[in-house]
């Protein structure tokens, strides 16, 4: 049988859309993407969603049907202000957090929905969270070293005040001393006790660790300047900031 051109064409459209309608009644047909995690394969959590699995496509939305957070406490966690927060994208933390010291991302969401969920995370790599999202957490269920992971891993929010006692301009700085180490220069004592970028051997000192205690973690004096930045010691003398930065927040956490 040979079809004219007008019936061949009505053909190919029944069967076009006869496909389409019978996958969509079938379930095959989707029209966007689904944002479904991956889930743990054994052990304790075999078949829960792994936040590992976490993309920065993934909004707010798909977190919330993935791990039950909802996008308010997503919202609450990293500052983030939205008319619609189920649609906003965990890539898009990126640019909010463009100005931070460390790296606030797609990462960060995936650690704080396994510390808040309970779930297990490979902590061997640095992520940070912003201290909104860590005040959140604070209050959860948190393992010892999931605390001390986290002590390490803060920083502070886009357009935070700085947290330094400032004297007034008409009166001198008081200045801590220590039996061991005088504080020769006054300068701005970081209270907030978590060690960062910024803090100095200064704020060490006042936060109760002992030079010794200090000396032992980074193999070295301390410098003659006290109010020399960590970060900026570890890096002139080949130390890794990174690590040398845990050890000292561990003898920081000792202190009551």
């Amino acid at each position: 049988m040979t079809l004219t051109s007008k019936p061949l064409a009505a053909l190919v459209v029944v069967i076009l859309f006869g496909g389409i309608f019978f996958s969509s009644v079938t379930g095959w047909w989707q029209t966007g993407s689904t944002k479904e995690a991956a889930t743990f394969n054994s052990g304790e959590f075999a078949g829960q969603a792994n936040p590992a699995d976490i993309r920065g496509s993934y909004t707010f939305g798909d977190v919330e049907k993935n791990f039950g957070i909802s996008p308010a406490v997503l919202a609450e966690a990293f500052g983030v202000k939205s008319d619609n927060l189920a649609a906003f994208a965990v890539k898009e933390l990126e640019g909010m957090y463009a100005g931070s010291e460390q790296e606030i991302g797609t990462a960060s969401v995936r650690l704080f929905v396994a510390f808040y969920n309970g779930l297990p995370y490979d902590l061997s790599t640095d992520t940070y969270l912003p201290e909104s999202a860590a005040a959140l957490l604070r209050v959860r269920n948190l393992s010892g070293e999931q605390a001390t992971y986290l002590a390490a891993h803060t920083v502070p929010n886009p357009g935070a005040a700085p947290q330094a006692t400032q004297a007034p301009s008409d009166q001198p700085l008081p200045v801590a001393t220590s039996p061991a180490t005088p504080l020769a220069t006054p300068h701005a004592i970081s209270t907030d006790r978590v060690v960062k970028g910024s803090t100095t051997f200064a704020d060490l000192l006042s936060w109760g660790v002992s030079e010794e205690a200090i000396e032992t973690v980074l193999s070295m004096p301390l410098p003659a300047a006290l109010e020399t930045k960590i970060k900026d010691y570890c890096t002139e003398n080949g130390l890794t900031f990174e690590t040398i930065k845990a050890t000292l927040q561990a003898e920081v956490d000792k202190i009551q």
